[in-house]
């Protein structure tokens, strides 16, 4: 049984060198990128796009056929737990969310007619896109109820609903919408996915909408930036015939073909996020005094640090598990894993940020230092992609797939398991004893 926890030396070295460029080239652009409009970022990020894509790492989430590096999701995955640390950095590799899904979702279902419209557009960073889901008077973790409609009417599809959490719509070129085409289908075939190009007429950005994340929405307005969850209303919007992906009633396939690897990636980020947070934890346990010791002789953070360090080593291999798995047998065989790691990978995100702020006291809590603000976008990820509950639902289904039900006693009923025994080996058992 093969039982490796070592990277190839080769892809070390890439991973080392990914370390290096975040860290000394990334990390000071991402303290000020929130102050930055689009064109003085592109002037600052456009030069280490070029090093990446010079580096063979561009786009690294797609097979090579389709302008990536085709590294598979546990390299990916190693990949991500290192730009997770800054919200830059998946953008300067190419691989910013809901670009890197929705590219992916253009890869299997796109015609090479839309490919060429869209996707490789995108795939070069000429294109920004949004996806386009999540309806505000229904449970948006069951997309079985989705409302927004989309009707054929000659050469186009007509559109009329209301959505909103559309990430990037406002700046976005293109949008991605699931909207239902045939509402008297079984649940999972009602819903298709069409391209609506930005602006289209009828579709209606009303509003980018607060977030604990985000909660100052106007931030968004300058120019170009991308970002924002937005409102958007649907009123006769027509699109041509061709910009549907894929065929009516393929929605729910291609979106989960979209979300399986993206789930695997959030759960990465998310662990550099907690190990980043992690890092300055420890550091401020070392420096700081309080009653006379210094904070990492109270035993009340020496369990902060090992309760955190035990929590992402665990998220951790239990992500790299995910990843190897989707390598190994797909996306279909691995929701299991992969609901395992979303909720997971959250919650000890959410968990060690907490733990660093409160070793951190006042300080922790103030804009000072990030991890206030990574506290407010860790908690997104609890609901995004799939709520915690619908996670552990799917797990439990999982789970009990190898399971059988059985009549009358238990299976480790002792009485009946000592009768077998008894049955199989009486001649050795002391029959005078059997009362004791």
């Amino acid at each position: 049984m093969a039982w490796d926890f070592s990277n190839d030396p080769e892809f070390q070295e890439t991973l080392d060198w990914i370390w290096d460029f975040v860290e000394n080239e990334i990390r000071p652009i991402d303290v000020i990128q929130e102050e930055l409009g689009k064109p003085q970022l592109d002037q600052l990020t456009a030069p280490l796009k070029e090093e990446v894509k010079r580096r063979k790492l561009w786009a690294a989430h797609l097979d090579p056929e389709l302008g990536g590096q085709g590294l598979g999701q546990l390299k990916l995955a190693l990949m991500h737990e290192i730009l997770g640390r800054y919200s830059i950095a998946p953008e300067v590799f190419g691989n910013q969310a809901p670009d890197s899904g929705n590219s992916e979702l253009l890869a299997v279902g796109a015609t090479e007619e839309q490919k060429d419209r869209w996707m490789w557009p995108l795939l070069d960073g000429k294109l920004r896109s949004c996806f386009s889901m999540t309806e505000p008077h229904v449970a948006g973790s069951d997309p079985t109820l989705i409302q927004t409609r989309a009707v054929r009417d000659g050469d186009d599809w007509v559109i009329n609903g209301h959505k909103w959490f559309a990430s990037n719509a406002s700046t976005a070129d293109f949008l991605i919408v699931m909207v239902v085409t045939d509402p008297d289908a079984a649940p999972h075939r009602r819903a298709a996915m069409i391209v609506v190009e930005n602006p289209t007429p009828g579709m209606k950005i009303v509003r980018n909408v607060g977030t604990m994340s985000h909660p100052y929405p106007s931030a968004y307005k300058r120019e170009g930036r991308g970002g924002g969850h937005a409102e958007i209303l649907f009123e006769d919007c027509r699109v041509p015939l061709d910009h549907m992906i894929g065929q009516p009633g393929e929605g729910f396939l291609l979106a989960q073909k979209r979300l399986g690897g993206g789930r695997i990636h959030h759960a990465m980020r998310l662990l550099g996020q907690a190990k980043r947070a992690f890092d300055m934890l420890c550091e401020r346990a070392l420096s700081r005094e309080s009653h006379g010791r210094t904070l990492r002789d109270h035993q009340m953070v020496q369990d902060f640090i090992a309760e955190s360090a035990i929590d992402i080593e665990t998220a951790r291999l239990l992500t790299l598990k995910a990843a190897w798995t989707m390598d190994s047998t797909g996306a279909a065989n691995s929701r299991k894993e992969i609901a395992m790691i979303k909720y997971y990978g959250a919650k000890v995100a959410y968990n060690v940020i907490d733990r660093s702020i409160q070793v951190h006291g006042a300080l922790g809590y103030t804009t000072d230092l990030p991890l206030e603000g990574m506290y407010r976008q860790c908690r997104a990820l609890r609901i995004a992609d799939g709520a915690d509950e619908v996670h552990k639902v799917t797990i439990a289904k999982n789970v009990l797939r190898d399971y059988e039900a059985v009549e009358g006693w238990p299976s480790e009923h002792i009485p009946t398991r000592r009768e077998e025994a008894i049955r199989r080996f009486g001649h050795l058992v002391d029959l005078h004893t059997e009362n004791l």
